[in-house]
């Protein structure tokens, strides 16, 4: 099983930190977001991990290295800056995620979400399938999708995109190198039914500012003080 950790972008809103440490390096209560991804990858049986690199990413490539201590193997997919959107870094690592389904996670979340669940769920993925998507409700978020019958739909919108997914290659079909958003892949074959969900109610964080970040050390400290 191969996973991808997306960890290219600059992280514009945590700016002056991000302007010399890397956003997926940003520690929670002491642990850098992107090795907690490694360690909980690692813990659900994936041993291949492809990171994508772009802003600062030879601090995270230094970080990891070859990922022997956390018992896995990493590839680095150096995008360079300014780095490639979603899809296009998607897109250019392929040829590092061979031809099975793989996982995607974004470098920049928090969460509990259970990564074994997702490991079974890229093996028993349906082979005219293109996507599974971890949804959560929406919260402070905009909405992206909507989930039937473990189906995901577009409309009625009522769920945000968890940054969690399986992918096949096949949903890069016609796709060339360069930076382009995923989204618009996952819409069009949601469209063709091709695209299954799920969604998450658990502890989960887009850590998108630093008082998000700081919020979520102390929701931890809290719960290791009462624990």
């Amino acid at each position: 099983m191969k996973a991808m950790i997306l960890a290219a972008g600059r992280g514009e809103r945590f700016r002056p930190i991000t302007d010399k440490t890397p956003k997926p390096l940003l520690p929670v209560c002491g642990e850098p977001l992107i090795e907690r991804h490694v360690q909980r990858l690692a813990a659900a049986g994936v041993r291949e991990i492809v990171i994508n690199l772009g802003w600062l990413g030879e601090q995270i490539e230094r970080h990891l290295g070859d990922g022997a201590r956390f018992g896995v193997q990493i590839a680095y997919s150096r995008e360079g800056w300014p780095a490639l959107e979603t899809g296009g870094g998607v897109f250019r690592a392929l040829h590092l995620l061979g031809n099975e389904p793989f996982l995607v996670v974004s470098g920049d979340i928090w969460s509990e979400y259970p990564l074994a669940d997702l490991v079974t769920r890229a093996r028993a993925m349906r082979p005219q399938e293109l996507a599974h998507l971890v949804l959560v409700p929406k919260g402070e978020f905009k909405a992206d999708f909507a989930v039937d019958a473990g189906r995901v739909r577009n409309a009625p919108a009522e769920y945000t995109f968890a940054n969690y997914s399986v992918l096949r290659r096949g949903l890069f079909e016609g796709c060339q190198d360069g930076p382009f958003p995923i989204a618009p892949l996952w819409r069009a074959a949601a469209d063709e039914d091709r695209v299954s969900g799920e969604v998450y109610r658990g502890r989960w964080w887009n850590l998108g500012t630093p008082q998000q970040l700081a919020a979520l050390e102390s929701e931890i400290a809290s719960q290791r003080r009462s624990a």
